[in-house]
């Protein structure tokens, strides 16, 4: 395979995203564990896309590890829904990377002063979701996501396979064509744990200072940062 992030290697990447578009994801995930392994993981929020992804890849190789940005700011639902999900596929203590910010709360308010979240929710996000990415990243040739087109306009162009210009390794959005509807079918059909929050009205989970349900007909991202224009944290932007 041509260097990281050459022209080369974004077109070959290309060429076997477009490859793909007619295949099930767990034929992406094959593919991409077979190049990359053991430098490859899974990025996981515990929301509905990365179980499936959780379970998909367990089906393919039980060993491949998954991590999680712990803010702090988490919901309960979340970190019960990771113990189910470690419980559940007999996940090993080194396969669940915990990523956390260098700034504990108590230290970002001393240097940032109080709830940043609202006030800034970008910084917010920087110090405790894309600094600790940035430094996880560093260790992987590529990473697995969950995010789907007909999330956001910001991800409507995602390649199943492509180059993260942003962290500099290979992105592999194996749902990237999937519906919500999709998403959904895999959990009740494999029984796969997921956070009960979305049986409340939160399709997309987040920290519980900056998540709040969606009401029937809004976009599945609306209640995030709802009284901000942001609706992304930094990390899927390209």
């Amino acid at each position: 395979m041509a260097s990281g992030g050459s022209p080369e290697m974004v077109a070959e990447l290309k060429r076997a995203s477009d490859a793909f578009e007619s295949q099930q994801p767990q034929e992406v995930l094959k593919d991409a564990i077979k190049r990359f392994a053991p430098k490859i993981v899974v990025a996981c929020s515990f929301g509905a896309e990365d179980v499936v992804l959780v379970d998909m890849v367990h089906r393919i190789d039980p060993s491949i590890p998954l991590f999680y940005l712990d803010t702090d700011f988490l919901f309960p639902e979340t970190y019960e829904t990771r113990d189910r999900i470690i419980q559940q596929y007999a996940l090993k203590p080194a396969q669940v990377i915990q990523v956390q910010s260098l700034l504990t709360p108590d230290q970002q308010v001393a240097q940032h002063g109080p709830a940043l979240w609202s006030t800034e929710p970008d910084r917010c996000c920087q110090l405790r979701k894309v600094e600790p990415l940035t430094r996880v990243l560093k260790g992987y040739d590529a990473w697995i996501t969950g995010i789907r087109r007909d999330q956001s306009p910001t991800r409507a162009n995602a390649g199943l396979i492509e180059w993260d210009s942003k962290f500099q390794l290979v992105k592999v959005n194996p749902l990237a064509r999937w519906t919500w509807a999709d998403v959904w079918t895999y959990i009740k059909v494999y029984e796969v744990p997921y956070n009960p929050l979305h049986d409340q009205n939160y399709p997309s989970i987040g920290c519980t200072h900056c998540t709040a349900p969606v009401a029937p007909g809004e976009d599945p991202r609306a209640g995030r940062w709802k009284t901000f224009t942001k609706t992304e944290c930094g990390l899927h932007k390209t």
